[in-house]
């Protein structure tokens, strides 16, 4: 899991199923911020999809564009200028790589191709449902009364493995990984769709796209946080900010930023519909 799920995680879980090309780090002539970083100390230059609801676009409406804005204000840029490039194979490479911008704002923990700051929220994939249906009180993808539902997972991903684990994934609907959000829906956005039609019985989506597009249907639907799982792949990420390995003085402070204004990261998140999860796996509402 990486930048995003479904175009995902801001997009945050798609370079963990996609091999990206090595960062190719570049040389600026100017505007550097501490020696030897590559970081403009007056405006905080953002890689970021332009079309990945909620996490960012171009409208400047997702949460991810709303705490660039955040981030800039509380570390003393005066503006934030995008480098827009979708949630495709040679994002880092052609962004952040290229030394183009200066931060991607979500991104998984772990993933090689950037360094990471402190997480800022941990959140899991989600199973949805219609909250006054028979599915009413599952809560993991082992649950007996799954095996005759159809499920729809996006390709690829890790609840994918776990459905196989527990042979659902016979009847599943399989929904593509890539999508280009700028000329067709979210993947999300479409599971939810069918399934207030009954094409689907249920939904395994990344919890804040879950999030975002349950809240934008107006449906009364149940969101699960898969944290109860056994074996299998993992389902529950810490997003960071990723930047460049090179800019160590940045990275601080990025995390004295995380460190001091978690409560009004989280109050933003919780805004979207993002289902936060605590270290001990416990829904944050608040």
């Amino acid at each position: 899991m990486a930048h995003g799920d479904h175009r995902t995680c801001g997009a945050a879980l798609i370079f963990t199923v996609m091999a990206l090309m090595p960062l190719q780090v570049q040389a600026q002539s100017a505007g550097l911020g501490a020696a030897g970083e590559l970081v403009d100390p007056d405006t905080l230059r953002v890689c970021a999809d332009p079309s990945n609801m909620p996490f960012s676009d171009q409208s400047g409406e997702g949460f991810e564009d709303k705490l660039a804005k955040m981030v800039a204000t509380k570390t003393g840029r005066s503006s934030v200028a995008y480098m827009w490039y979708p949630s495709i194979t040679g994002f880092v490479r052609n962004t952040l790589g290229s030394n183009r911008c200066d931060i991607i704002m979500g991104y998984a923990q772990g993933d090689e191709l950037v360094q990471n700051t402190n997480a800022y929220y941990r959140s899991s994939y989600v199973l949805l449902y219609k909250k006054d249906g028979d599915l009413a009180g599952v809560e993991t993808l082992a649950d007996p009364r799954l095996a005759d539902k159809r499920i729809g997972v996006v390709q690829g991903t890790p609840p994918s493995a776990n459905m196989a684990a527990a042979k659902l994934m016979r009847k599943a609907k399989v929904y593509p990984l890539m999508v280009d959000t700028r000329i067709m829906p979210s993947v999300a956005e479409v599971m939810i769709r069918d399934m207030l039609a009954g094409v689907i019985d249920a939904a395994v989506i990344w919890g804040p796209m879950a999030g975002y597009y349950a809240g934008k249907s107006g449906a009364d639907l149940t969101l699960v946080p898969l944290t109860r799982e056994r074996g299998g792949q993992r389902m529950i990420y810490r997003i960071t900010m990723g930047v460049r390995p090179s800019d160590q003085q940045w990275k601080r402070t990025l995390n004295a930023f995380i460190k001091d204004h978690q409560a009004e990261i989280n109050k933003l998140l919780l805004s979207y519909g993002v289902p936060l999860l605590n270290e001990q796996d416990e829904r944050i509402t608040q």
